[in-house]
């Protein structure tokens, strides 16, 4: 039996449908959704919340012309399927394939790239006032939803949209279960008295009349809006400047689809709130909206993740998640040092923080998505004598640099930075990977910038982290801690001090965090084809261990740097600037790093790989420049 959406290759060809069929092209579409995710992983249950949304707005408006911006983009799957990419959906995430987030290098229906939240209503107001100073025609949307509105961003972007008054919608996507008891009988027959053309043309004409008499305005509009207001959790927005419209309900499309045409016929700044389930259709994804968020290949009846057998021999190699060693750490430092408390920006489980929180409830703070925020209020946390821990995606602390540096740094104030998904994260690709944080930390005075290899240095960087008195950041992967340093002795380590691993009078390799595991492969490698490198595991990018570098380049005659960061501004830079303040003027220094670019999405290990990173690449790359350098006499390969 033919399907609707295998005709579907376009918003004008999704109108072709009639409007009673569209819950059926919903439920197609919500099949197909759950079955490609499931093989490919992705944002399932934003995307399934979204879904009956996703349709209406492509039903009512006409795109690219009209334009939806998306806050943040992994509501938008269905989007990506009605305009033109269904049949792309098996490449989502994949190397070469489609993203998982809005892209315009992709198509002409995503108005912006949008992996961080909150940047929405900013940009469908920038569009507006674009679209009004040049004379042109366009309905402009910006749906917030999934928790955009914690964003500070967002809130800053509504007090100016409701000054300007520019024709625009915004659609408030709420999938909190505590105020879906407004979706019923009250609310529905509501929205249809406040989009009602009758109601909106004598609403406006009362208005226009009143502008002659003010005082009498001023009586008469308390008295029309205050009734309206004991029943709609609308009137912040209402005193903002917005048109508030809803709750309705988010998941009938048909209902969707007649208030949308109504809302956007009256052609002002306008507000629909609607409520949406997470993960609807799929019941594991509607159990556990956390674990139906960001998912990886998993089975259709069950929902167990399914992992291939190359991730299975891969988990034989490591131990746990450099995550969970952060966790372990830190609670066994809390729970010795009762002026810990810990901060995360609305990604408690991402980074780990749960167990935290159940252990310490009065000592851990969600602050939502508002990095900013977060910093400023861990400055004031430690003036008042405590000592903040703040376990923050790197890409997501890119928002806080004002707070960092007024905030903490310049206030002589004290927080742990610890940057989880630091380096490249996979398939989220550009938008997520952590690879600016040592340019963005790096110029800021008294900062210190460490990355363990193993769980015992993690806990140990807390330690010395806990007592600086100023900003103290320790970068970590998202990887698992290889188990080849199981055999390696631990001893206790100050700030700024590194380690020799390996002993070689060929070359040395500076290495630092998740590129130690791939100096020692490296080391072995060059080994076979006669040289001998000496292995360092520096520990910090900020303030480097100057002895041991002095040492390293007075015993071997070229420098190697290894970092999963970008070249500018990151532990070689740093490298290559202490040199200088040195005035060492005779040596070689070669830094590999990642390249100065956006890099897209693809697994963490093909990346490495692409980008010389991986030790066999290292390793290639440095046996090249040694014989250009300095030629060897070498076994043939």
């Amino acid at each position: 039996m033919p399907k609707w959406i295998d005709s579907i290759n376009s918003p004008a060809d999704l109108k072709n449908v009639p409007l009673e069929k569209l819950p059926e092209v919903a439920g197609e579409y919500r099949h197909y959704l759950i079955e490609c995710v499931s093989k490919t992983g992705g944002h399932l249950g934003a995307s399934l919340g979204a879904l009956e949304l996703n349709i209406a707005l492509h039903y009512v408006l006409n795109s690219p012309e009209d334009k939806i911006c998306w806050d943040v983009g992994h509501q938008a799957y269905v989007h990506k399927m009605i305009t033109g990419r269904k049949d792309q959906m098996l490449t989502l995430r994949q190397p070469h394939g489609i993203s998982g987030f809005p892209s315009p290098f992709e198509s002409p229906h995503d108005a912006f790239i949008v992996g961080h939240a909150g940047t929405a209503i900013s940009q469908a107001l920038g569009l507006a006032v674009a679209r009004d100073l040049k004379k042109e025609k366009g309905r402009i949307v910006a749906v917030a939803g999934d928790g955009a509105l914690t964003a500070g961003l967002s809130y800053e972007a509504l007090n100016n949209a409701g000054h300007l008054k520019k024709e625009m919608l915004l659609v408030l996507n709420d999938n909190e279960m505590s105020i879906s008891k407004n979706v019923g009988g009250i609310s529905k027959y509501l929205n249809k008295v406040l989009t009602n053309p009758l109601y909106n043309r004598v609403r406006a004409e009362v208005e226009k009349q009143l502008d002659h008499f003010p005082r009498l305005r001023k009586f008469a509009t308390h008295s029309l809006e205050g009734m309206k207001h004991l029943f709609v959790p609308g009137i912040l927005f209402e005193e903002l400047g917005f048109r508030y419209f809803g709750p309705v309900d988010g998941h009938d499309v048909i209902s969707l689809v007649q208030t949308l045409r109504k809302i956007l016929a009256l052609k002002e700044c306008s507000l629909l709130h609607v409520i949406t389930q997470k993960g609807k259709g799929c019941a594991y994804a509607e159990k556990d909206a956390e674990r139906g968020h960001g998912v990886t290949p998993f089975n259709i009846q069950t929902g167990e993740k399914i992992k291939s057998a190359q991730e299975i021999e891969k988990a034989k190699q490591e131990g746990i998640s450099y995550t969970s060693a952060f966790v372990k750490a830190l609670l066994r430092i809390a729970k010795e040092d009762p002026a810990i408390v810990a901060i995360t920006a609305a990604m408690s489980s991402g980074t780990g923080l749960t167990e935290f929180q159940k252990l310490f409830p009065e000592r851990f703070f969600d602050v939502g998505i508002a990095e900013q925020h977060a910093l400023t209020f861990a400055g004031a946390l430690s003036k008042g004598g405590l000592k903040p821990v703040c376990a923050i995606y790197s890409t997501f602390l890119q928002r806080s640099q004002d707070s960092l540096i007024h905030d903490v740094a310049l206030q002589r104030q004290h927080a742990v930075l610890c940057l989880d998904r630091a380096g490249l994260v996979g398939a989220d690709g550009a938008t997520h990977n952590g690879v600016f944080d040592m340019s963005y930390l790096g110029h800021i005075p008294q900062v210190v910038m460490a990355s363990p290899k193993d769980e015992y240095e993690m806990e140990q960087m807390l330690r010395l982290a806990k007592d600086y008195p100023s900003l103290f950041a320790i970068r970590y992967p998202r990887a698992n801690v290889p188990k080849i340093y199981e055999d390696l002795p631990h001893q206790p380590f100050e700030i700024g001090e590194g380690e020799i691993l390996r002993e070689g009078q060929d070359v040395t390799l500076l290495a630092l965090g998740s590129m130690v595991e791939v100096a020692l492969k490296a080391q072995g490698l060059l080994k076979r084809n006669g040289i001998e490198a000496r292995v360092v595991n520096m520990r910090f990018a900020k303030p480097l261990d100057a002895n041991l570098i002095l040492d390293s380049l007075a015993r071997t005659r070229l420098l190697f740097t290894l970092e999963e960061h970008v070249l500018t501004g990151g532990f070689g830079s740093k490298v290559l600037e202490f040199l200088e303040r040195q005035q060492v003027t005779d040596f070689f220094l070669q830094r590999l790093a990642l390249p100065d670019q956006f890099i897209e999405h693809g697994s963490r290990e093909a990346l490495l790989d692409q980008f010389h990173l991986s030790p066999e690449k290292v390793a290639q790359d440095i046996l090249e420049l040694s014989r250009l350098r300095y030629p060897l006499t070498l076994p043939k390969t």
